[in-house]
């Protein structure tokens, strides 16, 4: 039956300037723009309304189905074995149109009955620990936190979506709420010295200034010493820049640590996405990322808390890692270097956000200028929307994937892996945004077979 309710990337739905192909897949991660959804909405308040349905001044069916094709329109396998339509076709398919809106309104309407029953809050906390592993401690706890965050942030609690932030939290902590890091004390000790020498700070200061006791009694020296975990770490710089005057000259008012807890989520990220947080805080948010329930919160919030159309659960873990959308901006990178021959960085940054210079490529973009027929203006306007779902029906987007395309003489894919390599403190060889998504993606996989058995 036609499904009212599932979304589709660009790849799975087939779409091409012209075509849709319906006999497809659909995306396995939430939330997703539904744009079948709005278009059934659309239909059956003109039914509702008494309004004919290609006779409506207001809504022609053919139009509002080519709009829909050209995000994505969202059929499911189960109609005609396959079936495409062109757009510049379609007011000849009257006939068809009337028969297929049809079926959308029954779909609509009966899209309840069909759909599996709503789970309660303990049927989700009893799937969660089934699905983790049977040696992680505490699983009733973790099943607790994790539900509470997909229910405050109405996300849909399915199979795919608790295996991906299982997969993420195993790969990031293996499910340690402040995993310990090695090395942790030098590593903490060669930041100071850094920013020391970049300031011009002999070291015997420093050593006098990490001699004074920290407010637990304990010099910060010894503090530093004993740091096992980067909340360990995370409450002595606090402590220092808020006591210690050199601690200011250091670091400002910015902790040097920026990730915490189990999923390893971005502190700033965290404290931008603070409203709506379901927990009295306790102090800052700071502090509640180091805890399960912070961690876990704010993390499935950078990985499920945004709307994308991805073909594969594959490119979402990689945006955990690289940045929102950084995989759908690198595959229109490198659709940009396919028109304009231009090589360019795969890393999901459009613009520059440190400086006022255009970035490569929106120098590269602006190359195509006279065949988008677009002003650099309009053209860094549209790239600025990078960070949006919103990007990907931009002019710029349409147009320079058209030109790609011509020039490839093939469809191109509107995800690929961001060509990142991962920088850190903490990593001791050479990692790529690729190898964690990889990574994370078979632990996923091996959680959803779990769920089968």
């Amino acid at each position: 039956m036609l499904s009212c309710g599932t979304g589709f990337s660009r790849e799975e739905a087939g779409v091409s300037t012209e075509y849709v192909s319906t006999e497809l897949p659909p995306s396995r991660l939430k939330p997703v723009p539904l744009l079948l959804s709005s278009f059934c909405k659309e239909i059956s308040e003109h039914s509702r309304a008494g309004k004919g349905l290609l006779n409506s001044n207001r809504l022609s069916l053919a139009d509002c189905m080519c709009r829909r094709a050209r995000g994505s329109l969202l059929l499911n396998r189960s109609v005609a074995p396959y079936f495409e339509f062109s757009c510049n076709a379609l007011a000849s398919l009257r006939p068809l149109m009337i028969a297929l809106a049809g079926l959308l309104l029954a779909a609509c309407g009966t899209q309840r009955v069909n759909q599996a029953p709503e789970l309660t809050p303990g049927q989700v906390r009893a799937q969660i620990v089934r699905l983790m592993p049977a040696s992680t401690p505490d699983r009733e706890g973790w099943a607790a936190d994790i539900q509470t965050a997909f229910a405050a942030q109405e996300l849909e609690p399915s199979t795919e979506n608790l295996c991906s932030v299982l997969a993420v939290t195993e790969q990031e902590s293996t499910y340690q709420v402040d995993p310990p890091v090695p090395n942790m004390a030098k590593i903490a000790r060669g930041e100071i010295d850094r920013r020391a020498a970049r300031l011009h700070i002999p070291n015997l200061l420093i050593n006098r200034a990490l001699q004074i006791k920290s407010p637990n009694g304990k010099t910060y020296a010894a503090r530093l010493n004993a740091a096992r975990t980067e909340k360990d770490l995370s409450g002595i710089f606090d402590d220092f820049i808020g006591m210690v005057p050199m601690g200011q000259t250091l670091f400002g008012s910015l902790n040097p640590v920026h990730t915490g807890g189990p999923m390893q989520v971005s502190i700033a990220f965290a404290e931008q996405q603070a409203k709506g947080y379901p927990y009295p805080v306790d102090g800052t948010i700071r502090r509640e990322v180091f805890s399960r329930r912070g961690g876990m919160y704010f993390g499935i919030a950078h990985l499920l808390g945004y709307p994308a159309d991805y073909p594969k659960s594959l490119y979402r873990f990689a945006d955990f890692n690289a940045g929102w959308y950084a995989s759908r901006n690198a595959a229109f990178q490198s659709a940009v270097s396919q028109a304009t021959g231009i090589k360019l960085a795969l890393d999901g940054d459009l613009i520059r956000y440190d400086s006022a210079s255009p970035s490569s490529t929106e120098l590269a973009v602006r190359s195509l200028g006279k065949r988008l027929d677009m002003k650099n203006s309009a053209i860094f306007s549209q790239l600025k929307q990078g960070d949006t779902l919103d990007f990907q029906e931009t002019e710029v987007y349409e147009k320079v994937f058209e030109i790609a395309e011509q020039s490839a003489g093939k469809p191109l894919p509107r995800a690929i892996l961001p060509g990142i390599t991962l920088q850190s403190p903490k990593i001791t060889r050479e990692l790529t945004t690729a190898w964690f998504a990889d990574r994370v993606d078979g632990r996923r996989e091996r959680c959803v077979q779990r769920a089968g058995h």
